[in-house]
């Protein structure tokens, strides 16, 4: 792209959002450092359950930007054979819980054009033969062909991997780093031992720390950001493909040939302590194995290998958040849940944001501004921030 010469971005966060737009950023020009305050892929990104889809009701824009993102993943697995081993679309079975119906989901679904098919208990193992029919509703099921599952970790890295091989550069550890803005304007990034690295455009991407590093600045993004834990099983003794969405367990399969799980119910026994640890009751964990042995077909004998607890980010109305930050000039932020199936458009189409100065129309809806920040910045040239009295 015409004129990326000159773009010096520091994007921030080490998650799949960070590191696909650090890729595209680089694979576009730009002279890019990712800086992430772990290890690549230790947050949100490690311990999610990975899901690729556009199932269920939500909002047209919503739907329309998470088709583009399963777009983008059959792109990746066209172009990168050997993510087969962490990327499939084996497709994904759902079902309701006692006294509810998907009826109305699957003609929402239909409605749309998405992929989906009703299948009679009679017919699931012709669909899903590694699903126990006997699990399923008595009013059947619905399969989606086209959803499938990412491992994140593996991603990541391979993303990270072009952006360096197009002259990005990579920071671990870097510690709690914060933007540094001045007059209004991002001028670079604070890493957390007070190394400065200037910049000409900044990407907040933390998941769960973005709202309160934006609040740092004066600048207020809903927040709905629950405790939360996947259930990572030690390996199978049986072949699991397709992705399940069940009443009581969330399943899919990894590239080792374990089990992630996670609930509904599950996250809502976390504990958190008053020092913000989490902690996960072992009758979650055993009610999680159990539940996932019923639902598998032959009910497999499962173990748990380790627990991945933390903050999922999930904004404050459910819908992403992608693009400029108002009020503070060269600042831009992703934070969103389903960041799995968001991973690599967002990171696209806000990579040629930067790259072109100019916004995508898919991300209209997901502004930043839809929200009343509330706040607004100062004049007196320090990057505080104050609330607005209104005159």
């Amino acid at each position: 792209m015409s004129g990326t010469e000159s773009k010096n971005v520091v994007v921030i966060g080490g998650g799949i959002l960070g590191a696909s737009t650090a890729a595209h950023l680089a694979r576009g020009g730009a002279h890019v450092t990712l800086v992430t305050s772990g290890a690549l892929a230790d947050g949100a990104s490690g311990r999610s359950i990975a899901w690729l889809n556009s199932s269920g009701d939500r909002s047209a824009e919503y739907h329309y930007l998470r088709l583009l993102a399963l777009d983008r993943y059959r792109t990746w697995s066209a172009r990168h054979p050997e993510s087969r081993a962490y990327l499939r679309f084996d497709g994904a079975m759902k079902w309701a819980g006692p006294g509810a119906s998907f009826r109305d989901t699957f003609a929402f679904e239909r409605a749309r054009g998405y992929d989906a098919v009703w299948v009679d208990r009679a017919d699931v193992a012709g669909f899903a033969s590694d699903v126990n029919a006997a699990a399923v509703a008595d009013e059947g099921a619905i399969f989606n062909p086209g959803e499938g599952w990412v491992s994140l970790p593996e991603l990541i890295a391979a993303l990270a991997g072009e952006a360096v091989a197009s002259g990005a550069r990579v920071i671990e550890h870097a510690g709690d780093a914060r933007v540094d803005v001045q007059d209004g304007v991002a001028t670079g990034v604070v890493l957390g031992d007070g190394t400065r690295l200037p910049a000409g455009q900044v990407v907040l991407a933390t998941g769960a720390s973005v709202p309160v590093q934006l609040a740092a600045l004066g600048v207020v993004v809903p927040d709905a950001t629950p405790a939360a834990f996947v259930l990572f099983t030690d390996p199978v003794d049986a072949a699991v493909t397709t992705v399940l969405n069940t009443p009581r367990v969330a399943v899919r399969p990894t590239p080792d040939g374990r089990l992630v799980l996670d609930a509904d119910w599950a996250e809502q026994s976390v504990v958190v302590g008053d020092d913000g640890s989490i902690s996960v009751p072992e009758e979650s964990v055993q009610g999680l194995l159990e539940e996932a042995s019923r639902v598998l077909a032959g009910s497999p004998r499962l173990t748990a290998e380790r627990v991945g607890a933390g903050l999922k980010p999930i904004p404050g109305d459910g819908e992403p958040v992608a693009g400029a930050v108002p009020g503070i000039h060269g600042l831009y932020t992703l934070f969103t849940h389903s960041g799995a199936t968001l991973g690599l458009i967002l990171g696209e189409l806000l990579a040629e944001e930067i790259l072109t100065g100019r916004p995508s129309p898919v991300l209209e809806s997901f502004r930043v501004d839809r929200f009343d920040t509330g706040a607004e910045l100062d004049e007196v040239g320090t990057g505080a921030w104050a609330p607005v009295v209104p005159s």
